[in-house]
């Protein structure tokens, strides 16, 4: 977005400079950063090999560069989308405190940075895999997927799916199906989450043009959608135990944890009308945040606790 098209929008450009460190440290977008950095952690630790703790060091921390270059290049692309959405009109771009080259360069240079670090410093596989995360998050879903179809969430969930495995192949740089099965939960959690989201903030998107599932198929095919994702998957939780990357303590809290999200998902399936179901959207929302963070945090618990893992019976 130009400085006359955020003016035109109603924001008033920056001279350029004028960001603080608070603006640009938002540009990273830091609660999804902080999600990246902690899968990519797990799939350090879930790896059947051990990293030196200064070269894992090295990885998430270049990992988080990458993670912030994506949301910097998003926020910087998006500035138009932004400025017409309440849940992002306050974004230093649109709120005129960062330009959009400035963001622009920042997030390029982050991204170079970042890739070039883990793929010198810690090894190519994993380099490899960082950058074709930024160039799936930024070229394949934001400026192409996110604007054209109602699947952009589905497609373009692949892209927070990857860092488990970036942080797996980190350790033994190679790609296998135990890191192919953190993967499969983040990218088939990524639908029933967001969409959960786009049910309450349908006004939203509607009137930044950008085509969620609920504007184009309707509130109803969208829960129908919701209630599918999770059935599916919900048995896709349980692969980590069946490759041998986790345990019985795994398995327990994980079946716990699947059925809260199954009840709450249940709940937004059938709570169509009103405040009601607009609650029910949000708790799924809200407590699909959480599972994922449980769900992952199981692993890292085992290997504190000396939990042994299940012998693979996949492989």
């Amino acid at each position: 977005m130009s400085d006359v098209q955020l003016h035109i929008a109603g924001h008033s450009p920056a001279l350029g400079g004028q960001g603080t460190a608070g603006d640009y440290f938002a540009l990273l977008k830091p609660r999804v950063m902080s999600l990246v950095i902690f899968t990519a952690f797990v799939g350090i630790i879930a790896a059947p090999e051990a990293l030196h703790p200064l070269l894992a060091l090295v990885a998430l921390l270049a990992i988080a560069m990458g993670a912030g270059a994506s949301g910097a290049l998003n926020m910087w692309y998006d500035a138009d989308i932004d400025a017409k959405m309440k849940r992002t009109a306050s974004r230093p771009v649109p709120r005129g405190a960062i330009l959009p080259r400035e963001a622009l360069g920042f997030g390029a240079s982050l991204a170079v940075g970042s890739v070039i670090a883990l793929g010198l410093m810690v090894n190519l596989i994993a380099g490899a895999l960082l950058a074709f995360t930024i160039f799936f998050y930024v070229v394949i879903y934001t400026m192409w997927l996110k604007r054209w179809t109602p699947h952009n969430i589905v497609i373009g969930g692949a892209a927070g799916a990857l860092p488990p495995m970036i942080g797996w192949a980190a350790v033994t740089g190679t790609i296998d199906l135990g890191s192919i099965s953190l993967f499969l939960i983040i990218f088939m959690w990524t639908p029933p989450h967001f969409w959960a989201l786009a049910l309450f903030t349908e006004n939203d998107y509607a009137a930044a043009g950008v085509p969620m599932l609920p504007n184009v198929a309707g509130p109803d095919e969208t829960r129908k959608q919701i209630l599918i994702y999770t059935l599916v998957l919900l048995p896709l939780t349980f692969l980590p135990a069946l490759l041998g990357v986790s345990g019985i303590l795994y398995v327990t809290g994980v079946a716990l944890l699947s059925a809260v999200f199954l009840y709450y998902a249940v709940n937004v399936y059938r709570i169509r009308e009103g405040a009601a179901a607009d609650r029910a959207c949000k708790k799924l929302f809200g407590f699909s945040i959480l599972w994922l963070f449980l769900v992952f945090a199981l692993i890292p618990i085992e290997r504190l606790l000396g939990v042994a893992s299940f012998p693979s019976v996949l492989l």
